[in-house]
């Protein structure tokens, strides 16, 4: 009797041990089941279609349509970019050919990210839509991954919400999380004018096949179709990997993501060599094959998201900078910008950059959860946030011949304009059966009164030089005069009542047009305005509650 009494109890242990083990690994699987179901097939070459072996004759009266490259850097910073004097690490490193495409074309310098995070911008600029008008409101995450940043995104006295109570059956598995198939996307516009069309790089918009770039008007598509992957594999021989030990979504990416790509739908493999080489590589051949007929092309890098990993070569020309996470960013910066002036040079080799519109921008600012201050300085503020570090971003357009070099524009644009823009570049017609929120900032300032945000509980509004946040945890609204104060350090919200209460009429009004989210927000965490997340917590400490 005792023998079996104590086997009982070892059993039990085992058992308790085997839960908390379960419990304590339970984030890891996503991965551990993706890989079950698609596992990692070895590379694969791809063969991009061709177009005619000659370029046709120029229509009558005029050249053919342009050519259109839409490139998207993913959570750069404001002062990522060493345009306006800024770069990583004080100005070390130097983005030479981002800054070019500003030099040889306009600087859009009021120019505003839809969100601030990644998946309803990229929403956005797909449908010239606010996100929100059809229900995308917020960036598709797997449960366990709302999960986990709830588990781990304490700060302070400051404790993450998880809204259990809202996960329903009517909830949508994740593949389904994505812009709805009823929309009509900018390359299935320009597809019905013509033009051939490419997709390169981040999706993050859908990962069912149904939503995925093949069906949703793209021609061709090499894809990474979550938010994020690894560059590199982990324990590649020539890789400079960054762990940020104190961040549970980077906690969560290394376990779960993985170094593949798919291929108009196809089963995942492994890209050759780092990622942001890979992507770059690949467009540069797709420019080939395209050479002799009108193709847009959405260059969606995933650089320098989370996690980070940098080339060993990279990593060693920065021998300057001391902080390691800092350097392996800066790396991803340079290589960034390398490839991107690579990409520019192959249309310069196949004789059609003068025949090219590039519009380069980012999907928000750079994150805090990276731990690097100043990322977009001068700025308040960061991904997450509809500070303007975590808004305002980049926007150039190059276009020889069409906008003149070293051009400057102040009116207040941004995603939203970019689908627009394209059409009328490619003469495609806009979708007539729904409310289109872009204009062709091309053809002059856009007319739009105000650009608004939402996620959850938090909106702002910026209306003229005027701009609202309005927050419920905690419950507040900040009033800035941008035009006086552009970096946000003065809340006049206590002195002007009447313009909060104006302004907030406006964000109501707004919202009446909005649809109710396709899926929850299933957590919300604090994000303080003035640190990044390593920072120790310190009282008085500004903040806001970020919903996802």
């Amino acid at each position: 009797m005792k023998k079996r009494w104590i086997a009982l109890g070892l059993a039990t242990l085992l058992a308790a041990g085997g839960y908390w083990a379960f419990r304590a690994n339970e984030y890891r699987l996503p991965g551990i089941l993706q890989d079950w179901d698609d596992p990692v097939q070895p590379n694969r070459a791809i063969a991009w279609q061709r177009g005619p072996a000659t370029a046709p004759a120029s229509p009558p009266g005029g050249k053919r349509p342009p050519n259109i490259i839409l490139i998207v850097a993913d959570d750069l910073g404001y002062n990522d970019i060493s345009l306006n004097g800024g770069g990583v690490a004080g100005g070390i490193v130097k983005t030479r050919n981002i800054d070019a495409l500003a030099r040889e074309g306009v600087n859009f310098t009021t120019a505003y990210a839809a969100n601030a995070t990644c998946s309803p911008s990229r929403a956005a600029m797909m449908t010239g839509r606010y996100p929100t008008r059809f229900g995308f409101e917020f960036t598709a995450v797997p449960v366990e991954f709302a999960e986990n940043l709830a588990h781990g995104g304490a700060l302070g006295p400051l404790k993450p919400i998880f809204h259990r109570d809202l996960i329903t059956d009517d909830i949508p598995a994740y593949p389904d999380m994505g812009v709805p198939a009823k929309e009509v996307t900018i390359a299935e516009a320009v597809k019905a004018a013509g033009y051939h069309t490419l997709h390169i790089g981040k999706w993050h918009l859908g990962e069912a096949p149904a939503l995925q770039p093949q069906n949703q008007g793209f021609d061709e598509s090499l894809a990474v179709l979550g938010g994020a992957a690894m560059f590199m594999p982990e324990d590649a021989p020539d890789v400079v990997n960054a762990k940020l030990p104190w961040d549970a979504i980077d906690r969560f990416l290394w376990a779960n993501l993985r170094h593949a790509v798919t291929f108009n739908g196809s089963k995942r493999f492994h890209p050759r060599g780092h990622m942001t080489d890979y992507f770059a590589e690949e467009a540069m051949q797709a420019i080939e094959a395209n050479r002799n007929r009108p193709f847009f092309m959405y260059l969606a890098f995933n650089a320098p998201h989370t996690p980070l990993q940098a080339k060993r070569a990279d990593y060693d020309r920065l021998s300057q900078i001391e902080d390691h996470k800092t350097r392996v960013y800066g790396a991803m910066i340079a290589q960034l910008d390398r490839r991107i002036g690579d990409v520019m040079a192959k249309l310069k080799e196949v004789g059609v950059d003068d025949n090219t519109l590039v519009i380069f921008t980012s999907d928000n600012g750079g994150a805090w959860y990276a731990g690097i201050d100043n990322l977009n300085a001068p700025y308040r503020g960061w991904k997450a946030t509809f500070f303007e570090g975590g808004i305002r971003t980049p926007l150039f357009m190059r276009w020889p011949g069409q906008i003149a070099p070293g051009s400057q524009r102040a009116d207040m644009t941004g995603h939203l304009d970019i689908f627009s823009t394209i059409a009328a570049a490619a003469g495609a017609d806009l979708p007539a059966d729904r409310r289109i929120d872009s204009e062709n900032i091309l053809a002059g300032p856009a007319k739009r009164p105000a650009l608004f945000w939402r996620s959850g509980d938090y909106r702002a509004v910026r209306a003229g030089d005027w701009k609202l946040q309005v927050t419920k945890r905690p419950e507040k609204a900040r009033l800035y005069n941008l035009a006086a104060d552009p970096t946000e350090r003065h809340d006049l919200a206590a002195r002007d009542p009447q313009r909060v209460a104006a302004l907030r009429a406006m964000i109501e009004a707004q919202d009446k047009g909005m649809a109710k989210p396709i899926w929850p927000g299933l957590v919300e965490g604090p994000v303080r305005i003035d640190v990044p997340l390593n920072a120790p917590w310190k009282d008085g400490q500004d903040y806001i509650y970020w919903t996802n």
